[in-house]
C-alpha cells in the first residue's frame, strides 16, 4: 500500500485474503491506469477485473433491494467491497458480477445510480 504514497492514487475499496502460501490483495484505486503503473514499476503481479460501482439506495434495506434486482435478472454476484471514499459522502458498493453487462442494464433500468471511475477521483481535501 505504501506505493501509492506521493502519488494521486487512491485506495477506495480493498479486501485481503490471506493464507499460507500466499496473500491476495485487491484494491479499487481512483485512478486504475495510474495505479497499475505504479503496481507494475514494483514488480508486483496483477490482474485486473471489471466492477460496478453503485451508490446504495435510501431506506432500511439498501443491500436487499441491489440483491433482489440482479437476482430478478439471474446476475450472481462473485465479489463485494464497500467503499470508502464516495462522492456525497453516501454509502456505496463495487460489485463483480457474473455478467457485468446484464448487472449494469438491470441496476440502470431499475433506476441505481451507477458510479464511475470519474465519480472515484473526486477531491476530498
Amino acid at each position: 500500500m505504501r506505493r501509492f504514497e506521493g502519488s494521486n492514487v487512491r485506495i477506495v475499496a480493498l479486501s485481503i485474503n490471506d493464507s499460507t502460501e500466499c496473500a491476495f490483495v485487491r484494491f479499487l484505486l481512483s485512478d486504475p491506469e495510474q495505479g497499475r503503473e505504479i503496481l507494475e514499476r514494483a514488480g508486483l503481479a496483477l490482474i485486473e477485473s471489471d466492477l460496478i460501482g453503485l451508490e446504495l439506495p435510501s431506506g432500511p434495506q439498501p443491500l436487499l433491494q441491489v440483491c433482489t434486482a440482479l437476482l430478478q435478472a439471474e446476475v450472481n454476484i462473485v465479489q463485494a467491497y464497500p467503499l470508502l471514499n464516495t462522492p456525497n459522502d453516501r454509502p456505496a458498493v463495487a460489485l463483480m458480477t457474473d455478467n457485468i453487462e446484464m448487472a449494469m442494464e438491470t441496476l440502470s433500468r431499475k433506476n441505481f445510480r451507477i458510479l464511475t471511475e470519474n465519480d472515484l477521483k473526486f477531491d476530498n481535501d
